[in-house]
């Protein structure tokens, strides 16, 4: 399959670059996943168009500020002269470090930094007032870094103090203190996510009470969002692209609560392709759903057979992306971009903190 068959048309200004006042006043445009008709809904509607025997499985991962800001240390001293005062005015020039994924159990972390086209290995990049620094352990593709960090006062609090909520790269502006609630779940718990599960953000817990009223089950799982899944596809064919690993953690509870909804024939409903990704990867690792951690690293196109989801709910995903392709792997690909049309045409508001869609 080729790339471009991913593809659809949508004008700028119904990419949400603001949340709504109200989580749960977004739409909600329903598609059946078989026969491919579509209803528009809104999101509170949500617990009247279940059946009341649906299981619901959310992604409790909380997102940390893992976007900094902060210079070139630079290696050596300065040459002299012109070439000194050239070398001044680079250092002053501000990077931009996004934490994608921590590496082993220190304070090492693979990062997106911009510009690091010229950013070399053994070079430091210092953030703040100097509290916080990271050494260049190793350069990777596509601006990737291995930083090393450091910090008197601690990661945990520097990070904190100094870094910035993540926002999408298609969200023009920049973060705002409102964003450090409204770019996070109610039901966050757990781990250090670099990305939202988007699907999430238009629950209160009033919709999960009134769900849970309804006859449904609802669960939780963790998957530490990370580069997996806004990684961009850098191939022409479809199955060639490779997925990053992004690490998750099934409690025994929710363990127990699929495997108990699959055997009774109760649909699974994943809350998001984070879900999707963490259920199906361990399906596809044991034969069911078992507790524990794991490294999804399972990559869904077209033509695969699901294991374990049987509902989904989740927001509209980039063109070309592969969060649109497991969606279309899901649905059927006509079906998905015929729906993603008609969104378009209906002025539905597009990505993290946009409408979603239910397919059942």
């Amino acid at each position: 399959m080729r790339l471009d068959e991913f593809d659809y048309a949508l004008p700028a200004e119904q990419i949400a670059q603001l949340p709504l006042a109200e989580r749960d006043a977004s739409r909600l445009l329903v598609l059946g996943r078989r026969g491919g008709a579509w209803e528009d809904h809104q999101f509170r509607e949500l617990p009247e168009l279940l059946k009341g025997d649906e299981l619901l499985v959310l992604n409790n991962a909380r997102v940390f500020p893992a976007r900094l800001f902060g210079r070139r240390k630079g290696l050596g001293a300065e040459p002299p002269g012109r070439r000194g005062r050239a070398r001044r005015e680079h250092l002053k020039a501000p990077m931009e470090v996004l934490l994608v994924e921590r590496v082993g159990d220190g304070e090492t972390w693979q990062a997106l930094v911009r510009p690091g086209r010229k950013v070399q290995t053994g070079e430091v990049l210092i953030f703040g007032e100097g509290e916080l620094s990271a050494e260049v352990m190793a350069r990777g593709e596509y601006g990737l870094r291995t930083l090393r960090f450091s910090s008197a006062v601690g990661f945990e609090e520097a990070v904190a103090r100094l870094g910035h909520v993540p926002l999408p790269p298609y969200i023009h502006r920049s973060d705002e203190p409102t964003d450090r609630n409204r770019y996070q779940t109610v039901f966050a718990r757990q781990g250090r996510a670099v990305a939202a599960p988007t699907a999430g953000l238009h629950f209160t817990e009033q919709t999960l009470e009134a769900i849970r009223q309804r006859g449904c089950e609802v669960a939780e799982i963790t998957l530490e969002v990370g580069y997996g899944t806004f990684q961009p596809i850098h191939t022409e064919t479809v199955e060639r692209h490779q997925m990053h690993a992004e690490r998750y953690e099934i409690p025994h509870g929710a363990a127990t609560a699929i495997e108990r909804a699959r055997a009774g024939g109760r649909p699974v409903l994943a809350v998001g392709t984070t879900v999707v990704r963490a259920l199906e990867d361990c399906a596809s690792r044991h034969g069911r759903v078992v507790p524990g951690g794991g490294q999804a690293s399972l990559y869904i196109y077209p033509g695969y057979e699901f294991k374990v989801v049987g509902q989904l709910l989740t927001n509209f995903h980039l063109p070309r992306s592969s969060l649109l392709i497991l969606v279309c792997a899901f649905a059927g690909r006509e079906k998905v971009l015929r729906t993603y049309a008609h969104a378009a045409a209906e002025r539905y508001r597009f990505y993290s903190y946009g409408d979603c869609m239910l397919i059942r």
